[in-house]
């Protein structure tokens, strides 16, 4: 949910306000907005930490790390439930439900996240002239539940755009993936893109030819035979990269139909067996991924926070389900 610039300035360029020299350089971003992501030290150079006046000279190394421009799209206020974990004047962290959309886009224009916040923020009076309004700098998909956290500002939204680049930001996500593992831990590598054959789908490129670097952390929870519970940390923050990486080790995430996981891919030819698994994929009718833990250094404190969410509850209950299968199979044998 950032954006990355570089320049090299010319060896003919004359003195000009970086603020200016930006502006000139990229498209569709406000002066205002520049000036606004050097105040949060988010323009380097030189690898230096520079301010709106700052003048550029010739050969200049300009580094810039600023939140995503807000889409075009005019943002209904909607009255819907959501689930709170923490807000201050600068920020917001929400456990969302698994099923509802983050962001407004084509064929969601209502009922998303972002809808609720407007709501929920619609009353609260503006901060330094600055309006209060929803400010993404992360995404969790429509079906994966969990803590997902929101700017309130312009000014901490570029804060913490700039943490997620610098990799500052800590998660951890609870999955259930089919398989079992020889090791209790590992690194998932490769780099994740879109599918050249099908464009809703993430590929893993494992030459790095095609697509951006990904690299997930992983070790295992809980083994129930077919099926295994596993941590996830993310290094990187690519789109599905847990989803495409598990898929990528031939674990896919259980119930995950975009990757193959909505079918049974261990397991025993039984008919008991069929319908065990196929009421656990009608409990937990998404793919079996949760955000679960969020650390942060907030962007204005200076404060270490960390917050966990307990799994929800569809995808706790098929857990619970799959331990006392694998208890019950182990006392047969």
């Amino acid at each position: 949910m950032y954006e990355h610039h570089r320049f090299v300035v010319d060896k003919g360029q004359g003195l000009m306000r970086i603020d200016k020299y930006v502006q000139a350089r990229t498209e569709g971003i406000s002066r205002n907005k520049i000036q606004n992501t050097a105040r949060a030290g988010n323009i380097l150079v030189n690898g230096e930490p520079v301010k709106p006046n700052y003048k550029v000279k010739p050969l200049d190394e300009i580094s810039i790390v600023m939140a995503h421009p807000p889409r075009e799209i005019e943002l209904i206020p909607e009255n819907i439930p959501i689930h709170v974990v923490y807000e201050d004047d600068h920020l917001i962290i929400i456990n969302k439900e698994a099923g509802m959309v983050v962001h407004p886009g084509y064929g969601n224009y209502t009922g998303t996240l972002v809808n609720a916040l407007v709501h929920h923020f619609k009353d609260l009076p503006v901060q330094k002239d600055e309006p209060v309004k929803p400010g993404l700098v992360h995404r969790i998909d429509k079906d994966t539940s969990g803590l997902l956290l929101v700017a309130k500002t312009e000014m901490v939204q570029t804060r913490l755009a700039k943490a997620f680049f610098d990799r500052k930001i800590d998660r951890i996500y609870h999955a259930l993936v089919w398989g079992d593992f020889e090791e209790d831990e590992g690194t998932i590598t490769g780099h994740i893109g879109r599918s050249l054959k099908n464009r809703k789908v993430m590929d893993v490129f494992p030459d790095g030819a095609y697509g951006k670097p990904a690299i997930t952390h992983y070790r295992v929870l809980k083994r129930f035979g077919y099926v295994s519970l596993v941590e996830c940390k993310l290094e990187t923050g690519r789109t599905h990269q847990i989803r495409a990486h598990f898929r990528y080790i031939k674990h896919p995430l259980f119930n995950d139909a975009t990757y193959g996981g909505d079918r049974i891919l261990k397991g025993t030819t039984f008919t008991k067996y069929k319908q065990f698994v196929n009421n656990c994929f009608s409990l937990l009718p998404r793919h079996a991924l949760h955000a679960k833990t969020l650390g942060f250094t907030h962007p204005v404190s200076g404060r270490y926070m960390h917050f966990d969410a307990p799994l929800a509850e569809d995808m706790q209950t098929v857990i619970d389900k799959w331990h006392n299968y694998a208890i019950h199979k182990k006392a047969e044998s």
